[in-house]
């Protein structure tokens, strides 16, 4: 137990500092407030999904019975498509704040539906939410310097300084050992909500354990940084105001000037753009010949040009023909849109090993599928539901099929991982 002896004397010291027993209050006060927010936001969602699937089912019904008609059918028709939050949601709502995760489909031209969002919270929007991601990337690394800066500036002050390393029985300094024990008290005040979260939120053992691990290599970081610092200078508030100025320059400064970097070298189009082209693409269609409609339809679709040609003034086949149109003449825009979207996230990934904070976030997302990459994979399967929903009524449409309420029953079903590898 001898070998022991500096850790419980050191541990009984800190047990009787009132200020580093208040500070590490505060950080379990403050993981505890942002794991229950994430917990209450996620469960809001989860029940938000469960009545539009129940509405969305009941309003399609309503509006089949009205209908006599394929085209009739398809266009009354809304299906709800979502992105369920994960079970570790809670502690990185990420994409789930900016993007939308829920629509209400029609078969009319995607591209003016896929990017349709409720409007926000324009507070949120401006902050951004406190979750245990933004405090743990944010807040703890100012807990950290707060108890680290004056470890051996304080008891130069006090005159004790050469008395503790004479009388600490650690043939270097005990100023490495207290350090390591108010960051481990504190990394333990922050770790411990968020393991009763995961264990609330049924999270994976991979997960609940991945988390921490991140966390504790994250306050590592700081924790070295604030020890390296606190020895080279003596004026605590030099000290201070050193640490202060790094965290400003790794957690604010530098995520701000790798964003402008990445967004100047690579542009991204307008989504207002893609609706826009979609739009007027599906508008100019009614002035149009019908022949140019259905040719541009035909060469994506071969499989209906024995049933392309148009007698009447309208037919819902050239409608639902004009609407896939103006989705083909807005796919190069819409396909640059995601790809530099995509590439930006990229470009955003390799610039977050430079700023420790936007990487401790970046990857507490990734495990919580709220980043980007997640939100593309969402698209994939509204696009995908999507195309189902087209090749069901194109099978009735063109081969003008008798219209017939049961076969409605052969629907397509949004599943949320219709398009995961």
């Amino acid at each position: 137990m001898s070998g022991f002896a500096p850790v419980f004397r050191e541990a009984g010291l800190l047990k009787r500092d009132r200020a580093f027993i208040g500070w590490v209050v505060l950080t379990l006060l403050l993981s505890v407030v942002s794991v229950v927010g994430g917990i209450a936001e996620v469960s809001k969602q989860r029940e938000t999904i469960a009545r539009l699937i129940e509405g969305d089912r009941e309003d399609r019904l309503e509006a089949r019975a009205k209908q006599g008609d394929w085209g009739g059918a398809a266009y009354y028709s809304f299906h709800l498509t979502y992105d369920p939050p994960s079970n570790f949601a809670f502690a990185a709502l990420g994409t789930r704040d900016q993007e939308p995760w829920k629509h209400r489909i029609r078969m009319l031209a995607l591209e003016g539906q896929i990017y349709e969002r409720d409007a926000g919270n324009p507070v949120l929007a401006l902050t951004g939410r406190f979750d245990f991601a933004f405090f743990a990337a944010f807040v703890l690394p100012l807990v950290l310097i707060a108890v680290l800066h004056d470890l051996q500036a304080s008891e130069r002050g006090a005159g004790r300084h050469e008395l503790l390393i004479a009388t600490s029985g650690i043939s270097s300094s005990p100023w490495r050992l207290r350090a390591w024990l108010k960051a481990g008290a504190v990394f333990i005040a922050a770790a411990l909500p968020l393991l009763v979260g995961c264990i609330v939120s049924g999270t994976s053992m991979t997960r609940s354990l991945m988390a921490p691990a991140i966390l504790c290599g994250y306050l590592a970081f700081w924790s070295f940084v604030s020890y390296r610092i606190a020895r080279r200078e003596r004026n605590p508030s030099v000290i201070l105001a050193t640490l202060l100025g790094v965290w400003v320059m790794v957690g604010v400064v530098g995520p701000a000037a790798g964003k402008l970097v990445i967004d100047h070298q690579v542009p991204v189009p307008q989504g207002a753009d893609i609706l826009m082209t979609q739009r007027e693409a599906v508008n100019d269609a009614w002035d149009l010949p019908k022949e140019v409609t259905m040719d541009a339809f035909v060469a994506r679709h071969p499989e209906w040009s024995q049933y392309a040609a148009v007698d009447r003034p309208f037919e819902w086949k050239w409608y639902y023909a004009f609407q896939q149109v103006g989705d083909q003449k807005a796919e190069p825009l819409s396909l640059a849109y995601r790809e530099s979207r995509l590439h930006r996230d990229r470009l955003a990934g390799w610039f977050a090993w430079l700023t420790p904070p936007a990487l401790l976030q970046r990857s507490l997302q990734r495990i919580a599928d709220t980043d980007l990459r997640a939100h593309m994979e969402y698209e994939a399967n509204v696009r995908l539901f999507h195309g189902q929903l087209r090749e069901f009524y194109y099978g009735k449409l063109f081969p003008d099929a008798p219209f017939d309420t049961d076969a409605l029953g052969g629907l397509p079903e949004f599943d949320p991982g219709m398009a995961a590898p």
